[in-house]
């Protein structure tokens, strides 16, 4: 089924910038799918502006995290900024402000499942981080990625790392492993997702959904950390 693309507008109200010229904001929501089914150039999907966001978005999250621990080496610095920037990092920030619902796909594309694929929603979001430094400079953009990409990094490593944590807690807390149970399977091949339970013993505790298990498990395992933490148990 085509999903109707929502209007750009909207989007600028959502992400609190205003495009001079929403040409480029436009070009920065089309991916390649629907520049070859609508026999544009090469040039005029987003790529050019998801390779200027890239580099915009890693000096902004160094200079974040040079002047956030001004005791941390170097390694740990480059490991620290690659995980807040990854590909599920960005994809996660994408969700956020509902960045599938604007992209301009190809009909193959966007019957497949793409406006949720971390890999076209988190380029999307470089993309739009080159938009916007096109469109307003340096200062406008590190402003987005403050507030989009750089903002709850705590809130969002516990949900990276939810199955570390998981882990941790339940071998300093309990007895019994922590297990992923799959309860089912949703939706045709192509735009499957998953149920998964997480049990610990056989006393069953937070769920998650997912495109894929990992994800699912991820969300699962992070449910179960807000439900232990709410009975004091970290």
């Amino acid at each position: 089924m085509n999903h109707k693309v929502k209007e750009l507008k909207e989007l600028q109200e959502k992400i609190k910038y205003h495009f001079q010229d929403p040409q480029i904001l436009r070009q920065a929501m089309i991916h390649s799918s629907y520049a070859n089914e609508n026999h544009l150039q090469k040039y005029e999907c987003n790529e050019r502006l998801e390779f200027l966001g890239d580099a915009v978005l890693e000096l902004v999250s160094s200079e974040f995290l040079f002047h956030e621990d001004k005791k941390m080496p170097e390694g740990e610095l480059t490991k620290t900024r690659a995980s807040m920037v990854c590909e599920q990092a960005l994809a996660f920030c994408a969700r956020q402000i509902g960045l599938g619902d604007y992209l301009l796909l190809g009909k193959g594309e966007d019957a497949t499942g793409g406006r949720k694929r971390d890999s076209i929603t988190s380029d999307a979001l470089e993309a739009l981080i080159g938009a916007i430094y096109m469109d307003g400079g340096f200062a406008n953009a590190k402003e987005f990625i403050h507030r989009v990409v750089l903002n709850d990094l705590e809130h969002k490593k516990l949900f990276y790392d939810s199955k570390t944590i998981l882990q941790e807690i339940v071998q300093a807390n309990f007895q019994d492993p922590v297990k992923y149970r799959l309860l089912g399977e949703e939706g045709p091949d192509h735009d499957k997702s998953f149920r998964v339970m997480v049990y610990i013993g056989e006393q069953a505790f937070g769920q998650g959904k997912g495109r894929a298990k990992k994800a699912a498990e991820q969300e699962a395992a992070y449910q179960t950390i807000l439900m232990l933490h709410k009975k004091n148990i970290k």
